[in-house]
C-alpha cells in the first residue's frame, strides 16, 4: 500500500514521479547515504535535475530521526527564511501533520529594525522568530539567506535556541558556503546542509516533502503493525 496524503493527487502524476525516482536511482547507481537519508537527496535531485547533490548533501547523524520526530509530534512550526518556502509546501500535507509555516521577512517591524541596525531583514526575521518562541522545537528551513543561517547559529550558541532540526541550504556567492560550514561545526542541534554555493528554497521544500512522505510511511506501518 502506498502513501495517500504525500503522493501526487492523480495516478498519472504519481506514475511520473515514481518513474523519475526510478531513473534517478538507476543513473546514480551508487551513493554513500543511508536508506533514510537517500529519499531526501533523491527528491533534491528530482527537483533540480542536478546529480551533484549526490555528495553535496550532508547530514548530522541525528538529522533524520530529529526531523521525523518533529513532524510526527504535530503542532510543529516550520520557520522559513523566505516566503518561497511557504508557497512551495503542500497545504494538504502540512495539515495532515498539523504543521504551520512561519516567516517574517517582509514584516514592517523586521524591515524597520534591519534599517535601524544596518543588518539584513533575514537576520531580524530570525530574531523575531526567537522572540516569539518559535525556534525551540521547530524545523528551521533556510534556502535563500546566508545571513539568516549565520544568525540561527548565533542564536543556538549564544541565546540557547533549540530547534529540532535546521535545514541549511542557502544559495549564493556571499557567505553561503561559509554559513553552512558554520552550522555543521556545531553539534548541539541536528542539521542538513548542501556544501558550497549550491542550494535554494526548492531544495528545502524538497527535503521537507521527503520528511512528510517518510513520516506518513511510518504512520501507516504503525497502524498496520
Amino acid at each position: 500500500m502506498s502513501n495517500r496524503v504525500t503522493e501526487q493527487l492523480t495516478a498519472a502524476g504519481a506514475a511520473i514521479e515514481h518513474d523519475s525516482f526510478a531513473i534517478i536511482d538507476r543513473e546514480v547507481a551508487h551513493h554513500a547515504y543511508t536508506a533514510e537519508q537517500w529519499p531526501l537527496v533523491r527528491r533534491m535531485i528530482h527537483a533540480t535535475a542536478d546529480f551533484e547533490f549526490n555528495g553535496l548533501a550532508r547530514f548530522h547523524p541525528d538529522a533524520i530521526q530529529a526531523g521525523l520526530a518533529a513532524v510526527l509530534r504535530g503542532n510543529t512550526a516550520i520557520v522559513a527564511d523566505v516566503e518561497m518556502i511557504s508557497v512551495g509546501l503542500s497545504p494538504i500535507r502540512l495539515k495532515h501533520f498539523g504543521l504551520t509555516v512561519r516567516q517574517f521577512i517582509s514584516d514592517a517591524d523586521v524591515i524597520a529594525q534591519a534599517k535601524e541596525e544596518n543588518s539584513t531583514r533575514a537576520v531580524q526575521a530570525m530574531r523575531k522568530a526567537h522572540r516569539l518562541g518559535l525556534l525551540n522545537g521547530s524545523i528551521v528551513g533556510i534556502g535563500n539567506a546566508p545571513t539568516a543561517l549565520i544568525e540561527v547559529v548565533r542564536l543556538i550558541r549564544e541565546e540557547g535556541a533549540k530547534p529540532a532540526l535546521v535545514i541549511g541550504m542557502p544559495v549564493g556567492f556571499v557567505s553561503a558556503a561559509e554559513s553552512k560550514s558554520l552550522l555543521a561545526a556545531q553539534q548541539d542541534v541536528p542539521w542538513i546542509i548542501t556544501e558550497g554555493r549550491k542550494g535554494g528554497s526548492t531544495l528545502v521544500v524538497s527535503a521537507l516533502h521527503a520528511f512528510l512522505s517518510l513520516a506518513e510511511t511510518q504512520q501507516r506501518e504503525a497502524q498496520t503493525a
